[in-house]
């Protein structure tokens, strides 16, 4: 069974603690196996903000489920520069990255923790190549906006 965390509000003074809490907390969660999972992989999925606005959620979730993935968690939250930054830190000095970090600050996204065994490669394979260019050639019937 899956939970959906939607928008809290917090004193701006409080925003620090939160965002490094909210990291730590999805650390654990792919970190740490469940009692079912002793030989399964934990993955991280994420239904960026076109995704949500698009009203593709339930498509890309059963996507996801069709293809033998468990959804462990999920949650619905407005990300922020700093959370972002830091999730895309590898890409600092590349020419996108603003754009980047504008786009998933742009509407909230849904973060999920997917499971199952060899969790990690069949999820690549599943979202396709990371270069739009790319996948609009491999998977033409994947929205690769939406599902990352």
């Amino acid at each position: 069974m899956t939970f959906a965390l939607h928008f809290l509000h917090f004193p701006a003074s409080s925003m620090g603690k939160l965002s490094l809490l909210l990291l730590v907390s999805i650390f654990l969660l792919l970190s740490f196996p469940t009692e079912a999972s002793v030989e399964k992989e934990k993955t991280l999925a994420i239904i960026k903000p076109d995704g949500l606005f698009g009203n593709y959620t339930d498509k890309i979730k059963t996507i996801i489920l069709e293809s033998g993935f468990s959804i462990l968690r999920e949650m619905t939250l407005q990300l922020n520069e700093s959370d972002v930054a830091l999730f895309y830190a590898e890409h600092s000095g590349r020419s996108f990255f603003p754009s980047i970090v504008n786009y998933m600050t742009s509407s909230p996204v849904s973060i999920m923790v997917l499971e199952k065994a060899n969790a990690i490669v069949d999820w690549r394979v599943l979202i396709g190549p990371t270069d739009a260019r790319k996948a609009r050639l491999s998977h033409p019937g994947r929205r690769k906006c939406c599902c990352t």
